[in-house]
C-alpha cells in the first residue's frame, strides 16, 4: 500500500529521511481492527520522529502520522484514540503509553492497524477530514484548557503562538467556552486570523497585556516561557504540552512562580473519554477544526514542509482519494 514514512533519522535536517512509496498492509493480530483512512493530519510530533524523538532507530522504516479518520471492517465511519498502551486494551497490561508511531505503524497510509478499544464512532456532523484533525492536536488543547487549567466560563486565558495546530484549537475551543482569549503571534496577518476566530485580542509576541490572566495555554517554549509567566495573575496557571523554540528558557522566573503561587501544569495528549467529548462538544456547537489545506496524500512532502517553515494556520490534512 502507499504510505508516507521516515526511513532514516536526520536530527539536523528532519526531512531528508522523509520517503514516499509501497509499504506491507497492517498485519491482522488479535484485539485490533484495520481501519481504512480517509484522512489523516499532520502534527508536529511527526517532524519530531523524523528527528528521532521518541523513534527509534531500530523501529525504522516506520509509517508516520498520529491523527485519523476513516472507515472500519464494518464500513462503519470513525476515528482514532492515538494513545497506545495507556489502558492494557490490545497490548500487554505493563506495555508503557506511547502515541501512535513511536512503537507502531502510523496513519499516513491506505490503511492504519490500532487497537479495537481506540476507535470511536465519528459524528455524522463532522467530515473525515475535520475529525481527523481532532486526536491529537485538539485533544491536547481541550486538555489544557478543561483539565489541566480548570478554566470556567468567564475566565482569560493567553494562547502563545497563534497560527499552531494546539494554539489555534485553544482559540477556538476558548471561544466557544465563554473564556477572554488573548493571542500572540510574531506574524501579523496570523494576529488577524487569530481575532476572527475569537480572540478578544492579539498581540506581538512578548507585548504586556492590557490585564493579567487566569491561564497560559504555552506550547512554544523557550522563546515565550518569561512572558507566560509574567501574564499571570497570582493563583494562575500556565500549562505547557510542547517546546517548539526549545526547552531551556534563559530565565525560569522561578521567583515569580513561587511568590505569585503561581501552578506549572505539563500536558500530553488526552484519554478517549476526552476525545469522546471533544467530538460530542463539536458535534452539538458547530465548532469546527481550523483546516489550513487539504492534500492528498502523494503530496505530504510539501505539507511537511509548509509544517516546518511555520506557514501554516491551523492544520494541514492529508486523504487518500
Amino acid at each position: 500500500m502507499f504510505a508516507v514514512y521516515a526511513a532514516r533519522i536526520d536530527r539536523d535536517q528532519p526531512l531528508a529521511g522523509l520517503e514516499l512509496g509501497e509499504r506491507p498492509a497492517p498485519e491482522v493480530r488479535p484485539g485490533w481492527s484495520t481501519v481504512t483512512v480517509k484522512a489523516a493530519s499532520l502534527n508536529h510530533h511527526d517532524l519530531w520522529s523524523l528527528r528521532g524523538v521518541g523513534l527509534a532507530e531500530d523501529k525504522l522504516p516506520m509509517i508516520l502520522g498520529c491523527d485519523a479518520a476513516g472507515v472500519d471492517e464494518d464500513g462503519n465511519e470513525v476515528v482514532l484514540h492515538s494513545v497506545i498502551g495507556q489502558s492494557g486494551h490490545g497490548v500487554g497490561p505493563k506495555e508503557p503509553r506511547s502515541i501512535l508511531t513511536e512503537r507502531y505503524q502510523g496513519t499516513f497510509a491506505e490503511q492504519v492497524a490500532v487497537p479495537t478499544w481506540n476507535i470511536l464512532p465519528k459524528p455524522r456532523e463532522l467530515s473525515f477530514e475535520e475529525a481527523a484533525c481532532l486526536p491529537t492536536a485538539w485533544l491536547t488543547a481541550y486538555r489544557m484548557l478543561f483539565t489541566n487549567a480548570g478554566v470556567r466560563p468567564g475566565d482569560s486565558v493567553l494562547v502563545q503562538g497563534a497560527g499552531g495546530g494546539v494554539a489555534t484549537a485553544a482559540i477556538v475551543l476558548g471561544k466557544a467556552a465563554g473564556l477572554r482569549v488573548f493571542a500572540t503571534s510574531r506574524d501579523e496577518a496570523k494576529r488577524k486570523r487569530a481575532v476572527e476566530l475569537g480572540a478578544v485580542e492579539a498581540l506581538e509576541s512578548g507585548a504586556r497585556l492590557p490585564q493579567r490572566v487566569d491561564a497560559v495555554i504555552e506550547t512554544v517554549g523557550a522563546a515565550t516561557w518569561s512572558h507566560s509567566v509574567k501574564s499571570l495573575k497570582p493563583g494562575g496557571t500556565l500549562v505547557i504540552s510542547g517546546a517548539t523554540s526549545g526547552d531551556r528558557p534563559s530565565h525560569a522566573e522561578l521567583t515569580r512562580i513561587f511568590f505569585l503561587e503561581l501552578k506549572v501544569v505539563g500536558s500530553t495528549m488526552g484519554t478517549k473519554d476526552e476525545l469522546e467529548d471533544l467530538l460530542a462538544f463539536c458535534a452539538a456547537t458547530g465548532v469546527r477544526p481550523v483546516i489550513d489545506d487539504v492534500l492528498p496524500m502523494d503530496r505530504a512532502r510539501e505539507g511537511f514542509e509548509r509544517l516546518a517553515s511555520g506557514e501554516q494556520f491551523g492544520k494541514l490534512v492529508l486523504i487518500n482519494s
